[in-house]
């Protein structure tokens, strides 16, 4: 039995923003998406007329192998449940994960356990209109997403390979996650994608034999359209099949179902999209975000910088945090767009200074959810206070904790805004919060003028 025959797709993003990314994918393809922050039971999936899609926004990227257990067991097994056809383990385009946090490995693991009646779990990272690539098992990432940005072997990106929980040290994705699990992982590469379907087939058939997961190599469209076909082709011979990857694996397979017609391009309202007042929220680290936060302070946004370590110590830190919302405050009652933040790019000494003291203080402090929390309570003073305006969301680790902390429980897509990272509606009980736009963005997305794009609704 399931809830929902006709649902075609679900998954669980292992953050926030790579969560709002799938949304994004699904709604441009025709299918009716909705984006849940807790998992959905079947009266709540009901409500939504016609859907043929959901997500579950997750934190999985920030848990330990314990956490992870204790919380994708669950989710798993209501999405098997759903009787989703296509389920995907979606995780960032670069792969971000540890053996020790957001572990990749431990998640195909659980999925295995609940998912086990298919023959082997694709693996699908390359996402080329995000500027992600994968060749030979090798996975290359662009600065950005911006055209103009330089693409790098990810131990050699300048952002990734200094990220502060998950450092890239390896490229090739078949020994990042050899790190992460037991299990084996086999590759059908771009040369094999350049092979007739009978031929790729053969490879697939070869490679099961010895390997319970199998890793798509992809540059290009063409190479996506190849493995949507296969991933709905092995629905047929597993009723549902579980899959882990970037949202590669929704271009993929909404490429396929396009070149088939299976769905029909759904309307999006952006009758009501143009300027307005924004708050910024970043908790990012990437040189990305930290030049969008120096192109919108040239251009007229006010600037409130966090103080990351003061919060750590401090004994009344819940009126500390009032007087920030405060302070946002006095500036957009002056009209002005303003960008709240606990860093400005790798090098802020404000990371230093307070990895400092987290050391001192304990082992299993998690600054995301630290960050997340305080950035949360912050905008929701400020949404209750001052009423609704445009937020803006940077950060992936950080994203889910304050969406929480808001008590959105589920998202809409609105308008496309970057491949990435669209625009939003929330459903919320809580009346301030609910119909808010909201954006979502990863420290990897935009150019330099995003949040002056967003600002303005472009």
């Amino acid at each position: 039995m399931s809830i929902n025959p006709g649902l075609a797709l679900a998954y669980y993003g292992d953050d926030f923003t790579g969560s709002t990314d799938a949304l994004e994918v699904l709604s441009n393809a025709g299918l009716k998406t909705v984006l849940f922050i807790n998992i959905p039971d079947e009266k709540t999936i009901r409500s939504f007329n016609g859907l043929q899609a959901f997500g579950i926004a997750g934190t999985s990227r920030a848990l330990n192998p314990v956490e992870m257990e204790r919380d994708l067991t669950a989710v798993f097994k209501a999405i098997k449940f759903s009787g989703a056809k296509q389920v995907h383990y979606k995780v960032c385009s670069t792969f971000d994960s540890a053996p020790n946090i957001g572990s990749i490995g431990k998640a195909i693991e659980l999925g295995l356990q609940v998912f086990n009646q298919q023959r082997f779990v694709p693996l699908l990272v390359a996402a080329p209109q995000l500027g992600r690539y994968c060749a030979f098992g090798n996975l290359f990432a662009r600065l950005g997403t911006s055209k103009e940005g330089v693409i790098y072997r990810l131990d050699r990106h300048p952002s990734m390979s200094k990220h502060p929980s998950t450092p890239s040290e390896e490229s090739d994705l078949r020994l990042h996650l050899s790190k992460q699990t037991n299990l084996s992982t086999g590759l059908v590469d771009v040369l094999d994608l350049e092979l007739t379907q009978t031929e790729i087939d053969e490879k697939i058939d070869r490679e099961v034999k010895y390997h319970p997961i199998i890793l798509f190599d992809g540059i290009n469209q063409h190479h996506l359209q190849k493995v949507g076909e296969i991933l709905h082709r092995e629905t047929e011979k597993s009723n549902q099949l579980f899959s882990v990857g970037s949202s590669g694996i929704e271009y993929a397979l909404s490429s396929f179902w396009k070149s088939k017609n299976k769905f029909t391009q759904q309307n999006v309202n952006v009758n009501n999209i143009g300027p307005k007042q924004t708050l910024i929220l970043s908790g990012s680290c990437s040189p990305v975000t930290e030049k969008q936060i120096s192109y919108a302070l040239k251009h007229g946004f006010k600037e409130i910088s966090i103080n990351t370590s003061e919060l750590l110590v401090v004994e009344d830190k819940e009126n500390r945090l009032r007087l920030y919302s405060y302070e946002a405050i006095a500036y957009l009652k002056e009209g002005y767009d303003v960008i709240i933040h606990t860093a400005r790019g790798s090098n802020d000494i404000r990371i230093q200074e307070t990895n400092r003291l987290i050391a001192e203080r304990s082992t299993t402090f998690k600054t995301s959810e630290f960050y997340g929390n305080a950035l949360g309570q912050i905008s929701r003073e400020i949404i209750e206070q001052f009423g609704k305006i445009r937020l803006v969301i940077a950060g992936g680790d950080t994203s889910g904790y304050i969406a929480k902390k808001l008590e959105i429980e589920a998202l809409e897509m609105i308008h496309s805004i970057v491949p990435g990272a669209p625009l939003c509606k929330t459903y919320s009980k809580h009346k301030a919060i609910n119909n808010l736009e909201i954006n979502f963005k990863g420290g990897q997305v935009g150019a330099p003028d995003y949040f002056s794009r967003l600002q303005q609704g472009i």
